[in-house]
């Protein structure tokens, strides 16, 4: 009886192995990715020149400022914008995949459990190229060439750099983690000094020290499309933050979701079309509406043509475009709109996050300082004070500046102007650049690329 309960137990204990692992399999084959096909010599003709810290492929270039801040210039289709992102940022590529994943192990220390959170990704990611135009999959390919195959056990280069784009959306999910929690703020007409459109934002998105320590100001040129600039980091194409030649904005803030069933278009990756495509906000919105997200997000899209910012929400099922009758907007992790700021979700996220009170102090600092500027901008995203200037903790997720962003940045769209902080935090100096001028630079030695006599000191 004993021998016979022993063979039935260890059928079941085989059955389930060979489930378990017939499922791994499944996973892995449905969740591969068939990268884009180009010619095999276009990543054989990529030649890296460097001179005195230059470094250059055709006319794409690459550079460390004083400042601490890298800066890139790329150009040509997307293979072309690829490749180039790729060879001229390899170094940093590598090392923020392994900050980025050394991360991952420290918050997951069980090996067990991560593999388990691989396969999970890969099973809910499984559609995500799907859900990614063409043009982008390319440009991540390009840039897939030079990844390390150090990670290649996680999954092949290009299946972890389109997950990685996907990343801010993961984090967002698991926002009680907070791994994300942003503010910015617009001013214009008779809130702004000058009269002008100014936009400052706090990026809080934290994994880390080391993962937000190489970032790289790049400055695009497509062949379709829009020029733009974007602070982002090595691999990224997405846009977390970015100004076009239009004058028009994009920033993004994370909102409450459900629990996400299924993979669409990573956040990142509609503001980049954003970015890339409109010029107006009505643009930005028809964009937005014909993309699918899987979390719930606000996109802050300013406008020069407009002279004004608005509130792109898009939750799972839903866009909505938020305006407002005056001439500031804040935004930080809620809804604001009528369609989706009065559902049960938001409402209840208002009520248990940190979100409405960080709205007030902001809306606070305005009123305090009155008529907006560009270094009434940069010291507002500097504020370490709770409401009424008391001292609540640094760090406190209630602040402004809880010592964790990514980048905090400031534009003036009239004037294609932009200024990007410098570490630590928000706390260095803020350096600017125009684009006008950047795009017209044909770089051929090492130089810095800033306008120096806009700097705003720490």
């Amino acid at each position: 009886m004993r021998k016979r309960l022993l063979k039935i137990i260890l059928g079941i204990v085989i059955v389930l192995l060979v489930a378990i692992g017939v499922l791994m399999l499944y996973i892995q084959q449905v969740a591969y990715f068939t990268p884009p096909q180009f010619p095999i010599d276009a990543i054989t003709k990529v030649n890296v020149v460097e001179d005195s810290g230059l470094f250059v492929y055709e006319k794409n270039w690459f550079r460390k400022s004083e400042s601490g801040l890298y800066e890139l210039y790329i150009e040509g289709d997307a293979v072309q914008r690829g490749l180039a992102m790729g060879a001229l940022t390899q170094s940093l590529a590598q090392y923020q995949e392994k900050v980025f994943t050394d991360q991952i192990n420290e918050m997951v220390p069980s090996a067990f459990y991560r593999k388990v959170l691989m396969y999970f990704i890969g099973w809910f990611n499984r559609d995500l190229d799907n859900h990614v135009v063409e043009e982008y999959q390319q440009e991540i390919y390009g840039i897939a060439q030079f990844a390390s195959p150090d990670f290649d056990s996680i999954a092949p280069a290009y299946q972890r750099i389109l997950n990685y784009h996907a990343a801010h959306d993961i984090g967002h999910a698991l926002q009680n983690m907070s791994l994300v929690g942003c503010t910015s703020f617009a001013t214009w007409g008779t809130s702004s000094q000058d009269s002008s459109l100014i936009i400052g934002r706090n990026f809080d998105f934290y994994v880390g020290d080391d993962f937000a320590k190489n970032k790289i100001v790049a400055f695009v040129n497509p062949d379709k499309g829009h020029k733009f600039m974007m602070l982002t980091f090595s691999g990224m194409v997405g846009v977390l933050s970015g100004m076009n030649e239009a004058g028009l904005t994009v920033t993004i803030n994370a909102a409450k979701s459900e629990i996400p069933s299924a993979a669409a278009t990573p956040v990142s990756l509609v503001a980049r079309e954003i970015l890339q495509y409109a010029s107006t906000i009505d643009e930005a919105y028809t964009i937005a509406s014909k993309r699918e997200l899987f979390v719930a997000e606000s996109f802050l899209i300013g406008s020069a043509k407009d002279n004004r910012a608005a509130l792109i929400e898009k939750s799972t099922t839903e866009t909505a475009l938020y305006q407002v009758g005056g001439t500031q907007l804040i935004s930080t992790n809620h809804f604001q709109s009528n369609e989706l700021g009065n559902t049960e979700l938001n409402q209840t996220h208002m009520q248990q996050s940190a979100s409405v009170y960080r709205y007030e102090r902001v809306a606070e600092l305005l009123q305090e300082q009155g008529d907006n500027t560009i270094e009434k901008t940069a010291s507002l995203l500097r504020n370490q004070q709770g409401q009424g200037d008391n001292d609540i903790g640094m760090g406190n997720e209630k602040l402004v500046n809880q010592l964790i962003a990514h980048h905090g940045i400031i534009f003036q769209p009239e004037k294609k102007l932009v200024w990007i902080s410098t570490a630590p935090w928000q706390l260095g100096k803020f350096v600017c650049y125009d684009l006008n001028k950047v795009f017209q630079l044909k770089l051929s030695t090492n130089q810095e690329v800033y306008e120096s006599d806009k700097e705003i000191k720490a």
